[in-house]
């Protein structure tokens, strides 16, 4: 992972933090509040990030860069129904790398 892109992830995990921890926050009904325990890079683009609460429990989002316009970080917190679906994902990108690989070769490809 490129410096700035590390950089950057930091500074959004901390705002997600910070967000999270206010007590005006919808649904926050324990009066939870947020600070990021750890960060960890999966990819290039990917990464998880470890939220420690103030109840002693720990929450997980996944976040993922995307390079469109200077690049930002994005997240969601997920849940297993996520990573199901994301296991399924991945065979269905091989399927089309497959069929695509084919117009490498052609002249207007």
């Amino acid at each position: 992972m490129k410096k700035q892109v590390a950089l950057d992830l930091k500074k959004s995990a901390e705002k997600v933090a910070f967000n999270f921890s206010r007590p005006e926050r919808e649904r926050n009904f324990m009066q939870e509040t947020f600070q990021v325990k750890s960060i960890h890079p999966l990819s290039e683009s990917t990464a998880y990030v470890q939220f420690k609460k103030n109840t002693g429990k720990v929450g997980v989002a996944f976040f993922y860069y995307v390079n469109t316009r200077g690049g930002s970080w994005y997240y969601f917190f997920p849940t297993y129904d996520h990573c199901v679906g994301a296991e399924k994902l991945r065979d269905v990108l091989h399927d089309v790398e497959q069929e695509n690989f084919q117009y490498n070769f052609k002249e207007n490809g």
